[in-house]
């Protein structure tokens, strides 16, 4: 993740390749460890330590923790912050001054994927709060490698030269600056000549070739107080011209160049050398949605013993099938109601074949994307159920899910609303996660309630799909048990509904009797 906001500060940097996460508080402290919780054991693993930074009220974090992010997985965080008082690695050694526990899932759902959690862990004590943002790594896995000289700087130094050294920084998507590298200092020279160093390229513009990046020039002074000479912006196309006239900078001190009407620059930088290399990037084949050639998925199993049953009860076995969570193409766009079939105008699938057809289909060409939020899904359905009140027609949707939710305010409030409508909704987790949130969405022990308001009736049924998968291997016999319990609870919530508002059914037509024969009823 990478921090937004501020931009990072220059002093005592640490550097490291990579964007994911930066912390960045509001308190006085020197010290952010990452831990991790394992899906089964639910014990907490330290994943990593930020840097320490020293006599400063608001540290700034260069330091990224690099974390695969599942969408359809709830990965918890926790985020402890000390007081280092000394340079043992030992945790205890130090002043503990407050943690927060947060999901990947919040961070990058929140907007701007920026996320503000309040620091516990002290009782009676306010801790301050702690800052978290998230930026998703592009898929380009190339590293460059390059050097830089300089030529003619201003000189900072009372009894020297300079001291100089650069500072690099990645723009991020909402024009604020974040740290990704740092040089060496070169020692009392105007003209130094920078080592080559390599960087990761998505470390240096997340994949955006054309991404600004900005680089500072400064004077190192002993206590810190590192004089700035001046600063100039390039970007990695640039960059990947290699040596040339295109790659020669000025570096430019603005407060100078106001002040003074003659000011030209405070000395050139200089690219030496360019080169990349690649990085194979490798599937993955621990996703939930993974298209093994052999079997189905999780996913596509729980369409299919589900789906089989209730098509018979659907006159035309036309199915609109809608996806949720996820990048489209062609400009990237998130979204949580996209047509699998990708035909916005007929979002209609012929069958359970045809619905499994569009689903594989689709995730050869959109990019599984949080937050997961379901009551735009929700309320899509409840849109058609709300124009057929009058017990023609009854809407029962299904959803399969990892049971991760970004919105569930908005969810209860959505089935609130949806229980007044004809129209039920089938929950079918999938993976190891915790399902909490969708055995409260489920209301068997405590009825869904949105703003003081219950739900008018129970339309939501939930099982986990790990439930069923037989141990002896017979799909079969467990998809048929998985069927039978999902399904169970929708015939009294359509009676439910249909009593509610006073619906009787149809009289019974009359059998069709052959000419010249007498119909007999045998009771």
């Amino acid at each position: 993740m990478d921090k937004l906001g501020d931009m990072a500060s220059v002093y005592d940097f640490d550097p490291i390749t990579g964007n994911i996460p930066a912390t960045k508080v509001e308190i006085t402290v020197s010290l952010c460890v990452l831990y991790t919780q394992g899906v089964e054991t639910k014990q907490w693993r330290e994943f990593g330590r930020t840097e320490v930074i020293d006599n400063t009220l608001n540290p700034d974090f260069v330091r990224k923790y690099i974390l695969d992010y599942f969408f359809e997985e709830k990965q918890n965080l926790r985020f402890d912050l000390y007081d280092v008082d000394s340079k043992s690695p030992d945790l205890s050694k130090h002043d503990f001054l407050g943690q927060a526990f947060c999901t990947l899932g919040e961070i990058v759902g929140s907007p701007a994927s920026r996320l503000e959690k309040p620091l516990g862990g002290i009782a009676g004590k306010k801790c301050g709060s702690i800052i978290l943002s998230a930026e998703e790594l592009g898929n380009c896995r190339d590293s460059a490698t390059m050097q830089f000289c300089a030529n003619k700087l201003d000189k900072k130094d009372f009894f020297g030269k300079s001291d100089p050294f650069m500072v690099f920084y990645r723009s991020n998507e909402d024009g604020t600056f974040t740290i990704c590298h740092k040089t060496e200092v070169v020692k009392n020279t105007l003209n130094p000549v920078w080592q080559s160093f390599t960087i990761a390229v998505r470390a240096l513009c997340n994949g955006d070739f054309d991404r600004t990046i900005k680089i500072e020039v400064y004077d190192w002074d002993r206590d810190g107080s590192h004089d700035f000479i001046g600063e100039f912006t390039t970007s990695y196309r640039e960059l990947a011209r290699g040596q040339s006239q295109f790659n020669v900078y000025e570096v430019v001190n603005i407060k100078k160049k106001m002040k003074k009407k003659k000011y030209g620059n405070s000395g050139t930088v200089t690219l030496l050398s360019f080169s990349v290399e690649s990085e194979c990037n490798p599937s993955q084949s621990t996703s939930l949605h993974y298209m093994n050639p052999y079997q189905m998925n999780a996913y596509a199993m729980a369409l299919k013993a589900v789906g089989e049953i209730i098509q018979d009860y659907d006159s035309d076995k036309m199915f609109p099938a809608l996806g949720f969570g996820a990048k489209l193409p062609p400009d990237g766009r998130v979204s949580h109601e996209f047509p699998l079939n990708g035909d916005i105008e007929n979002p209609y699938c012929n069958g359970i074949d045809g619905i499994l057809e569009a689903y594989h289909e689709s995730l050869k060409s959109v990019q599984l994307y949080g937050p997961t939020n379901f009551a735009p899904i929700v309320n899509h359905v409840a849109s058609y159920a709300a124009a057929v009140q009058d017990g023609s027609q009854y809407f029962v949707l299904l959803i399969i899910t990892d049971g991760v939710i970004s919105d569930m305010a908005q969810t209860k409030e959505a089935i609130v609303n949806g229980a007044k409508l004809p129209m039920s909704i089938i929950i079918v987790g999938v993976g190891q996660a915790e399902f909490d949130a969708m055995v409260e969405l489920d209301g068997d022990d405590i009825r869904v309630s949105s703003r003081g308001k219950l739900a008018e009736r129970d339309i939501v049924q939930f099982v986990p799909f790990r439930d069923y998968m037989d141990r002896t291997g017979n799909h079969v016999l467990s998809m048929a048990r998985l069927a039978k319990d999902v399904l169970a609870e929708i015939p009294d919530q359509l009676i439910s509904y249909m009593k509610s508002r006073g619906v009787k059914p149809n009289p019974t037509p009359p059998a069709h009797t052959p000419p010249g024969h007498t119909h007999h009823t045998q009771i």
